[in-house]
């Protein structure tokens, strides 16, 4: 899923993962077991670093989040909501629509997760 707005840049760096679905086979040999490595080679083959993007999308079966405490997961369930609402939107409004600019999406992110992050601190922006 595109990073079309700032809201998912503030959560997701970069685009939410759609992994392949599982084989029959990896479903009856142990199909919680290859849920997680499906999700984790989804990350794998993408470069994708799951601590930035703590989110994701499986195919035929539906979203996955994480954070370092329960709370945090639901938070990202929850934010995951919300933009694939966003994208779903934009992408029936507006044909050929392209994910927000890196510079956009670096902005929103690192404001709130980067090695300076200043957003909610008190400051003026």
């Amino acid at each position: 899923m595109p990073a079309y707005g700032t809201t998912h840049a503030d959560y997701f760096y970069g685009s939410v993962p759609c992994t392949r679905g599982l084989t029959e086979e990896e479903i009856e040999e142990a199909y919680e077991l290859n849920t997680g490595k499906v999700i984790y080679e989804g990350f794998t083959e993408r470069g994708i670093d799951p601590v930035v993007v703590p989110t994701v999308l499986v195919r035929n079966h539906g979203p996955f989040s994480w954070g370092k405490d329960a709370a945090q997961a639901a938070y990202h369930a929850v934010v995951l909501e919300e933009v694939a609402k966003t994208a779903t939107r934009t992408e029936a409004l507006t044909s050929g629509t392209e994910p927000a600019p890196r510079y956009l999406q670096d902005k929103h992110y690192m404001r709130k997760h980067g090695l300076n992050a200043d957003y909610g601190k008190g400051e003026a922006h």
